[in-house]
């Protein structure tokens, strides 16, 4: 086992990784930037190193400076997370190169998921199913214009490098696609460097559906059953839950050995996502995700399975905790990132100073959570606060679960997209389970009338608990000497 592991990443997900060292006695190391020298997860690491910059060009995407901040700090290994340097394969051959070990896959493997062409051919040889399209990039526009008569609109035109959502226009006829694919791979070469595009059929009311695989050094491979991410805007994910409400045994064997298929076939190690839609009573290949995801969380409350621990000890070169018989589902749970943005203002970003803040709990209630009072959000990442995470026997206490957990978190100095949340919790379609991936579009007006509501009634309860976060001159004066006692320890320490 290591002895000490970097986290190359920050927030939320720097904190989950940390408690997971801890939990496995392993030393935990965080690099910050200049926007992020007072974050909670600097502090809550074991020792801390600054990366300078603010921008993620000049610090968490710096696969320099993080390299040589590991090898300063005796980091046997990194841990990427999510976002930023989570799946560029340039980390892992860095790390590679300098003998440190990245908690994910090999970077050949990263690199060959990356491209979304190639990671098409790849499952089509592994036999499992993928949408309909080019198994090339796209550059003529006249056999881009018999393709899509081939596949038949709408059809989608997606950046082959692309990823969260960037680099993707829908085309519903002829007139609009070589405007698309131009446009297109204009927005792919901004982005990511490369601006090859292809094709594919356009599902018009898909499901996301997927499955969390985890594979050892030693061959074993399983996966940890689905998760459900139909509630997003924009390709962004907002709502995720697990399992699907129209999962039955069946489609789960069938989607579950596609997904353990797919990561044998390329061999796979780790934790990784396969990402399926599902339309008709069929399911296709969408994208391989080679890092832990976002909404980990939920699998892991209804599995018993800690993803981030096992990542860290396959590292080790340790085997699976379990073998597929011993994956069982226990209950329901639902995932809500909370986001500082503005549901009602087409969720503008909202950086700024959090002036209260209270966390909701109770029984099966989770907060992932990298901020606290008075805690500045920078504008420079992403807006995400937190992720509330609720377990309930079934589906429908899930539900009001998170409608309770909801109605306790209070956060005050930013708007959120608390309101948002609350609004789906109440919507007849989602408490049927009747989800796709334009649900948000398809529900747009009810969803924004509810939201409306909802801020007027929250107004009352927000004013009744706002004197509880202007604390006494005595009690400010309490914290801030425990908090200069804390920081002159740890100097000293």
């Amino acid at each position: 086992m290591f002895n000490k592991i970097l986290i190359a990443n920050r927030g939320e997900i720097a904190i989950r990784v940390m408690r997971a060292c801890r939990e496995l006695n392993i030393k935990s190391v965080a690099i910050y930037s200049d926007a992020d020298k007072n974050s909670l997860f600097a502090r809550y690491a074991d020792e801390s190193h600054p990366l300078g910059g603010s921008t993620p060009s000049e610090s968490y995407l710096r696969v320099d400076k993080i390299i040589d901040i590991a090898e300063k700090s005796g980091a046997e290994a990194i841990h990427p997370g999510y976002g930023f340097l989570a799946e560029n394969p340039k980390l892992g051959m860095e790390c590679e190169k300098h003998g440190i070990k990245l908690i994910g896959p090999k970077s050949s493997v990263i690199e060959a998921m990356g491209d979304k062409i190639r990671a098409r051919k790849l499952m089509k040889k592994a036999r499992v199913p993928v949408v309909p399209g080019t198994v090339e990039g796209v550059k003529d526009a006249e056999k881009a214009i018999k393709i899509a008569e081939e596949i038949g609109y709408p059809v989608i035109v997606k950046a082959s490098a692309g990823g969260g959502g960037i680099g993707m226009r829908t085309v519903y006829e002829e007139d609009e696609l070589v405007r698309a694919i131009e446009s297109t791979q204009s927005v792919a070469s901004s982005a990511f460097g490369d601006p090859t595009v292809y094709i594919e059929k356009y599902l018009e009311k898909p499901r996301h559906i997927e499955f969390q695989v985890l594979a050892d050094e030693h061959g074993n491979i399983i996966h940890l059953n689905e998760r459900e991410c139909s509630i997003q805007r924009r390709h962004q994910k907002l709502i995720e839950e697990a399992p699907s409400p129209i999962m039955t045994p069946e489609l789960r064997e069938k989607m579950g050995a596609a997904a353990v298929r797919a990561a044998k076939h390329i061999g796979y190690t780790n934790a990784g996502t396969v990402e399926f839609l599902y339309s008709n009573g069929d399911f296709y290949f969408l994208e391989m995700n080679t890092r832990v995801q976002v909404e980990h969380p939920i699998t892991e409350v209804i599995t018993g399975v800690d993803i981030v621990k096992e990542q860290i000890r396959i590292a080790a070169g340790e085997e699976l905790c379990c073998s597929q018989d011993e994956i069982k589902i226990r209950g329901h749970a639902i995932e809500c990132r909370i986001n500082a943005e503005d549901p009602l203002s087409d969720f503008k970003p909202t950086p700024g100073r959090i002036t209260g803040y209270r966390s909701p709990g109770g029984i099966g209630v989770r907060v992932d959570s990298g901020v606290y009072m008075n805690y500045e959000i920078p504008s420079y990442y992403d807006s995400m606060i937190s992720k509330l995470i609720v377990w309930g026997r079934d589906r429908a206490e899930a539900i009001e679960r998170m409608k309770r957990a909801l109605a306790e978190y209070i956060i005050l100095g930013v708007k959120t997209t608390i309101p948002f949340h609350k609004a789906i919790m109440r919507n007849d379609a989602f408490n049927r389970g009747e989800l796709h991936t334009h649900f948000v579009d398809y529900h747009r007006k009810q969803i924004e009338e509810e939201m409306k509501r909802i801020v007027i009634e929250d107004r009352d309860m927000v004013t009744r608990l706002q004197s509880t976060f202007l604390p006494s001159k005595k009690v400010a004066a309490i914290s801030a000497a425990i908090g200069n006692y804390i920081a002159s320890n740890k100097k000293v320490l």
